[in-house]
């Protein structure tokens, strides 16, 4: 049996077991999203909810979950994590290697918010992640081509820069880095100015068109971005989704399979240039698939481990991303995004 755990990180624990178990996913959606609502409360606020047993008053915790939060409060291992546990004992060291990652990660570069298609302001989004222990976030609003996202023109992107710097004042020492996700036109070259590009301390370069394209006319499109001086960050380099999702003004998009380019012509390209790949830990995305994570290891890539959240409560997603690194063997000093804000703008300036 582990160690007792803090209440958030024995209810990931609990929904890695599951979903690793093949529970049903609304099970291991519940105990996620429990954790996520504990990240939010301070823990004097916790301790009070659990004296005068109003936990479950919060929307998202149940009685299975809370009753979990409050033995896990208590110093206690969690009931249900201990069936768990003596179930799937075989889990526990991947358990264990995943929890780890998580818990070196200092921010997360791959965000959005109501500025272009995300649902909350940048404060929100920023105090989310302060709530989850962050050092930074880099706000990654979509880039003008991107008209059904609001894609942000120079001028709104202009602004946006104004408000991080206010932003930044106010709730240092977290850091908000100032970025975006910028789409990879047809030829290759960034849906941005290069005078605002040599502003921004992290850019995502993202296919967000003309994904069924040849595989040929991807991997030149997609070579052309990742040489660029101005790319850090390879979006979800397959574009797939495998769900459907709901997009803005009630758009439903359905699943996508991947796009197809010569992967390895383009990880090796990464490794060239000092772009690392992202691991995207969007449930409907989880990109790139298992067999081109390996593939990235293996050419020896860096990768950044994001969620690519658009509302508060997704920037808990990061274990997913941290469940594939570690299954594909990832090692922590390879993600940039386990360094510190200076050492992180050290290596995109460079």
């Amino acid at each position: 049996m582990s160690d007792p755990l803090p209440p958030a990180a024995a209810l990931r624990r609990i929904a890695f077991l599951l979903e690793r178990a093949r529970e049903p996913t609304h099970r291991v959606s519940a105990f996620r999203t429990a954790a996520a609502v504990v990240d939010t409360l301070g823990p004097d606020e916790l301790d009070r909810r659990i004296r005068t047993r109003t936990l479950t008053d919060l929307r998202g915790i149940g009685p299975k979950t809370g009753a979990a939060i409050a033995q896990a409060h208590a110093g206690e291992v969690p009931e249900y994590l201990a069936r768990l546990e003596e179930t799937y004992g075989d889990l526990l060291p991947l358990a264990d290697d995943v929890a780890e990652l998580r818990s070196r990660l200092r921010g997360d570069l791959h965000v959005h918010s109501d500025w272009s298609d995300g649902g909350s302001p940048i404060r929100e989004m920023a105090e989310a992640a302060i709530g989850l222990g962050h050092d930074y976030m880099a706000l990654t609003d979509h880039s003008p081509r991107l008209t059904v996202a609001n894609g942000l023109s120079p001028e709104r992107l202009e602004r946006q820069l104004d408000v991080v710097a206010a932003l930044n004042e106010e709730l240092s020492p977290f850091r908000i880095l100032t970025g975006i996700e910028c789409d990879i036109n047809v030829d290759g070259s960034l849906d941005q100015t290069d005078e605002l590009l040599g502003r921004l301390d992290v850019v995502v370069a993202s296919v967000h068109s003309d994904l069924r394209a040849e595989s040929a006319a991807m991997t030149e499109r997609m070579l052309a971005a990742v040489a660029n001086p101005y790319t850090d960050v390879l979006g979800h380099c397959t574009g797939r989704l495998l769900v459907p999702r709901e997009q803005r003004e009630g758009r439903r998009q359905r699943p996508r399979p991947e796009s197809t380019f010569d992967a390895e012509a383009v990880f090796s390209a990464c490794v060239e240039h000092g772009t690392a790949v992202e691991i995207n830990s969007r449930p409907e995305r989880l990109d790139p698939p298992l067999r081109l994570l390996n593939l990235a290891v293996e050419l020896g890539c860096e990768f950044a481990i994001d969620t690519d959240a658009h509302a508060p409560g997704q920037l808990d997603w990061q274990g997913n991303g941290c469940e594939r690194a570690v299954e594909c063997g990832v090692r922590t000093e390879h993600v940039v995004n386990s360094r510190t804000a200076d050492e992180l703008l050290d290596w995109t300036a460079g």
